[in-house]
């Protein structure tokens, strides 16, 4: 055991990369895992913890709209959808400051630890003052973005977004747009600048998010993507209206205009991905592209149901996100995946192998495609950053579950109840289900929505 440590755990259980193993011990120095052995005994200075997992990635967020959680659900005068949803975003868009901004993603990522997560891959597309003009810093936002990771402790892979337009083929911006729009110099200036405030912060990655087809211009997404040094995030054929539109536009489908057109591979991840015929499907999944999941916000806004089971038949990757964070809560995130696709198929078990476990499945499948969508490792391994949850070994729906088992207990019956603590960095910021400055965030955050809604 390495002798440089300064911090050892012992774990009853642990999901390593090859599989479940017992009595498992930890060496964590500066943050990461230095040795682990495998069926030793404690020793006198171990934490000595139950079963451990890997946190899980979230490779989607707009942690902004934690703050407008609840105010999109009446209903208006024309049918519901995603379009008058997004009406509503952009009237409480127009209220935020960098300083509201930091102290609802605050929140947002305090329930991301709490319910698992310990990476956030932040779709960050708010970059301007209310009037639409770049502040002094043009980074200002996305500062607000780092400074809410720094004080939750999450991970971050910062992902900020390139818009342009509002439809295919250049369409002028929309009023409600003018917080998030840059021309390629602009965009080009804020990532240099990004990756010097970023550095101090552990563990993060920067990549880059063209908003979507309808917000890019063909010409603007080539020169973006030589822009990326990690990943490449966009969302793709999220609506029934957008894949009409873009077939409108250029005769064929988001999903089959990228790949035919773009470099698409596994830097990429195609956000919701949802409206696909069998042919995009089988090239998403050849590419290496991961798909960004997002089940809670999708049946939110009704967009529609991932098609799983043939992505998954041709070997497809994907992870999760939370989106809106309208509910911020990693196990039902995974739980909605696999009981959206039963209910479309009428069938029991989809995401799992045969004679196979599908909570295992399921978090197995968000904690590779979600490391590989937010360049970063998720594994329990040497090298990799200490960052793990454990499980309640009282909680009634884990009760004489080992291995899978207890993944198929936490991911279907006992959900986050069951999540005792969340390690990051081999910090523990979660203690019996809550992170250890949920007060005072949440104090702060009530001040801002106060503010906001007043």
């Amino acid at each position: 055991m390495d002798r440089g440590a300064d911090s050892f755990f012992h774990f009853a259980a642990a999901l390593l990369p090859d599989g479940w193993a017992e009595n498992v011990r930890l060496a964590v120095a500066d943050g990461v895992v230095v040795a682990i052995e495998r069926a030793v005994r404690p020793q006198a200075t171990d934490a000595r913890l139950g079963a451990a997992l890997p946190g899980l990635p979230n490779l989607h967020s707009h942690a902004f709209q934690r703050g407008m959680a609840g105010l999109a659900e009446r209903r208006c005068a024309s049918e519901d959808s995603f379009w008058t949803w997004r009406e509503t975003m952009y009237r409480f868009v127009d209220r935020l400051t960098p300083d509201l901004l930091e102290a609802i993603a605050a929140l947002a990522y305090v329930e991301m630890l709490e319910s698992g997560f310990t990476r956030v891959g932040e779709f960050h597309y708010l970059h301007h003052d209310r009037d639409g003009r770049p502040f002094a810093d043009p980074a200002a936002m996305s500062m607000a973005i780092a400074a809410a990771a720094q004080d939750s402790g999450i991970a971050l892979t910062h992902l900020p977004v390139f818009y342009a337009h509002a439809g295919f083929g250049g369409v002028p911006p929309e009023e409600g747009q003018r917080r998030f729009l840059h021309g390629i110099d602009g965009f080009a200036a804020l990532l240099d600048r990004l990756r010097a405030l970023l550095s101090p912060l552990p563990d993060a990655v920067l990549g880059i998010a063209p908003h979507s087809l309808r917000a890019v211009t063909p010409e603007q997404l080539a020169r973006l993507v030589p822009l990326a040094a990690g990943p490449i995030h966009m969302h793709v054929a999220e609506q029934v209206k957008e894949v009409e539109d873009c077939v409108a536009w250029s005769g064929a489908r988001p999903v089959e205009w990228l790949l035919a057109n773009m470099p698409v591979d596994s830097r990429w991840c195609f956000v919701h991905a949802t409206h696909m015929k069998q042919t995009e499907v089988q090239a998403m999944a050849a590419s290496g592209a991961a798909a960004g999941l997002c089940p809670i916000t999708e049946a939110n806004l009704g967009d529609g149901l991932f098609p799983a089971a043939p992505f998954l038949a041709a070997g497809g990757g994907y992870g999760i996100g939370t989106d809106s964070n309208i509910l911020v809560d990693a196990m039902e995130e995974l739980r909605l995946l696999e009981y959206g696709q039963r209910l479309a198929m009428r069938r029991r078990n989809i995401f799992a192998s045969p004679s196979g476990s599908t909570g295992a499945a399921l978090y197995r499948g968000a904690l590779r495609g979600g490391a590989q969508a937010l360049g970063a490792s998720a594994d329990l391994q040497i090298g990799a950053t200490a960052d793990f949850l454990t499980l309640d070994g009282d909680h009634p729906s884990l009760t004489g579950r080992k291995g899978d088992a207890l993944l198929d207990g936490l991911v279907f019956a006992a959900g986050r109840s069951a999540i005792d603590g969340v390690w990051r960095r081999g910090r523990r910021l979660v203690e019996k289900g809550r992170h250890v400055r949920r007060d005072a965030i949440v104090a702060r955050y009530r001040r801002a929505l106060a503010d906001i809604l007043a």
